[in-house]
């Protein structure tokens, strides 16, 4: 595609410092990461390894805890991967997620959450994070549905209302987000079957928030996709 940007990691790490901001922009990820936390299963052997790619500030780590997973991070940010360090992983990397520096079936568990949305080949990327994950492992994906919807929520109004956790403008580029068909199909072809669930703000915690009385919105889960969605899977 061309006029995409390739500087968003200018971004990321211009805001490092924020990760932990709970009313920054930064912090709907932290809500989302609380809700792919559910998905995640409890360590089934010892030295079980859980890779988080596009781990940013590291706000999956608190929501890992006591699992029993050595936790490993990768991220282009190495300002943002000093956060993450700093909240519950194990192992930083700063490396590209396309061509992932690990051996085949490395990982028991591999996420990645709200990153595929900002690569030019999301794909490619759920590719590689099969072929990390060991057979029997768990894959759990989140992103933003390529639907004039979600073009309307994720940008038109996240990015334009001026709310407490607004995400900075031109953070979406409408043109990278993430076929659902494709997605699951490119995981079947790596051996995952993903199911998909819709995420959406609790309706009582996102109002709670704008008026300043919660400091985090729970995600709830909703049968429709077309917006905000998660993919979890064995690999078999």
């Amino acid at each position: 595609m061309s006029g995409l940007r390739s500087d968003f990691i200018s971004d990321y790490d211009g805001l490092a410092g924020q990760w932990w901001d709970p009313r920054g922009p930064l912090a709907p990820l932290g809500w989302i990461a609380r809700a792919r936390a559910e998905f995640i299963p409890a360590a089934g052997r010892e030295q079980a390894r859980l890779l988080d790619v596009g781990c940013g500030g590291g706000l999956f780590g608190p929501h890992l805890a006591g699992k029993g997973y050595r936790l490993f991070g990768v991220d282009l940010s190495a300002k943002s991967l000093r956060e993450a360090r700093r909240h519950g992983f194990d192992v930083v990397l700063r490396a590209d997620i396309a061509r992932l520096p690990f051996t085949d079936g490395s990982f028991d568990v591999v996420t990645a959450g709200q990153c595929l949305e900002h690569v030019p080949d999301p794909y490619g990327v759920v590719a590689e994070l099969c072929r990390v994950l060991r057979p029997g492992g768990t894959l759990v994906v989140d992103t933003i549905a390529d639907t004039r919807l979600a073009r309307l929520v994720a940008i038109t109004l996240a990015e334009n209302v001026p709310l407490p956790g607004r995400p900075t403008r031109g953070t979406h580029d409408h043109r990278l987000f993430v076929n659902r068909e494709r997605l699951t199909a490119v995981a079947r072809s790596h051996g995952v079957e993903l199911a998909l669930h819709g995420l959406r703000p609790s309706l009582r915690d996102g109002l709670g928030y704008l008026v300043g009385r919660r400091e985090a919105v729970r995600m709830v889960r909703v049968k429709p996709t077309g917006v905000l969605y998660l993919g979890v899977g064995t690999k078999w």
